[in-house]
């Protein structure tokens, strides 16, 4: 086999980092090292084994080009290495075709020897063999945590609203709204449904759940107000629309039915990125049909859901609020006519081509400044 570079696959745990690796010269037999996680200097002193052992058999000298896949470790190791001047690739691991099998053998030798072979088709140019994914700037990263944050912190008030209410429906107790303003007054009020004051453990308890709620909803509080101090110094539209002057954020907070959560995810999540194509933008939120072709049948069988998570679900939430606030928009006729064509079925895959539709408007309007058509502005 005639290699034109050291491959080498990273097969990444908590306890230990797997080093397999096929070097110029060395045969078709994959060499394997085990180091221990997070030993940045156990990694590369291999590395530089490698090359010595492959420059002493072949009289070259190679680069490495190392391949990992995306998981818990993030995309530190991946700057570590391209610091140092290694050519670094982070893949999807859905993407990497695997054995159909019903029980199919999975080890991290096995995984560690697909990598590598996964990234010598990549290499050679062979399309579909693998998905690569952009790695994002630190900065680019950082960004998304207010949006992220925000989301943990709104589920955990929900699971703490949903106990307190759950521990007086069992005492007959309904109708107490812990997010109110007056929620420990009214906590002092409350009476069993047979007529008793509350027990004091449990007031004691509920008590404690409330101090944890307004924990929380303070957090909130600051978590947005980083978000709108974020909103207000973004980048300003892409640099292919020279006349943009507004940040990308406040282009979006323009639009009527967008508020500044939903603002801040979509730019964040997907519409700060670079896409050549409307493709490029629907596969990266997931909204791209799959096909399924085999003889006479061709059909899709729906969106790949492979993107971004997040960024698919606001845009379903944003579709949906579209339709309420801009009725008379392009997108939203459109929306109304195909649910009339099928007699008002199908609302619920109709709002993801929605989506889709809305995705790709959104984008064209950030980067190049095209307002989709029949939308109405936010009034000052």
């Amino acid at each position: 086999m005639d290699l034109g570079a050291i491959f080498v696959s990273l097969e990444l745990s908590r306890s230990k980092w797997l080093i397999t690796s096929l070097s110029p010269g060395g045969g078709e037999k994959m060499s394997k090292h085990a180091v221990a996680a997070g030993d940045i200097a156990g990694l590369l002193a291999p590395f530089a084994e490698l090359k010595r052992k492959a420059q002493a058999r072949t009289g070259r000298c190679f680069p490495i080009i190392v391949i990992q896949e995306a998981g818990l470790d993030g995309f530190w190791i991946h700057r570590v290495l391209q610091a140092e001047g290694i050519e670094s690739h982070v893949v999807d691991p859905a993407s990497i075709a695997t054995s159909r099998r019903r029980r199919r053998a999975k080890t991290d030798k096995i995984d560690g020897e697909t990598l590598v072979r996964a990234l010598l088709a990549y290499k050679r140019g062979e399309p579909r063999v693998c998905a690569m994914l952009r790695v994002p700037t630190p900065e680019e990263e950082d960004r998304r945590r207010i949006s992220r944050e925000r989301k943990a912190l709104t589920n955990e008030r929900v699971r703490h609203v949903n106990r307190i209410k759950g521990l007086l429906f069992s005492q007959g107790v309904s109708g107490y709204q812990p997010l109110r303003r007056d929620r420990r007054t009214r906590l002092e009020e409350l009476r069993t449904g047979d007529g008793r004051p509350l027990p004091a453990h449990l007031k004691m308890q509920i008590s404690r759940e409330l101090d944890r709620l307004e924990l929380l909803i303070g957090q909130i509080k600051a978590v947005e107000a980083e978000r709108d101090a974020m909103l207000a110094v973004a980048p300003v539209g892409s640099a292919h629309f020279a006349d943009c002057e507004q940040p990308a954020p406040a282009m979006l907070l323009a639009l009527k039915g967008i508020g500044p959560e939903f603002a801040v995810v979509l730019w964040s999540e997907g519409l700060s990125r670079h896409f050549d194509n409307r493709r490029q933008v629907a596969a990266y939120a997931g909204l791209a049909p799959t096909p399924w072709q085999s003889g006479s049948i061709d059909h899709d069988q729906g969106v790949s859901k492979a993107g971004n998570p997040r960024l698919r679900t606001t845009l379903i939430q944003v579709a949906w609020l579209w339709l309420r606030h801009q009725p008379h928009s392009a997108l939203s006729l459109w929306f109304k006519q195909r649910v009339k064509q099928n007699d008002g079925r199908l609302k619920k895959k109709t709002i993801v081509a929605l989506a889709r539709k809305l995705l790709v408007a959104l984008w064209k309007y950030v980067n190049a400044g095209v307002v989709v058509e029949g939308a109405v502005m936010r009034t000052a």
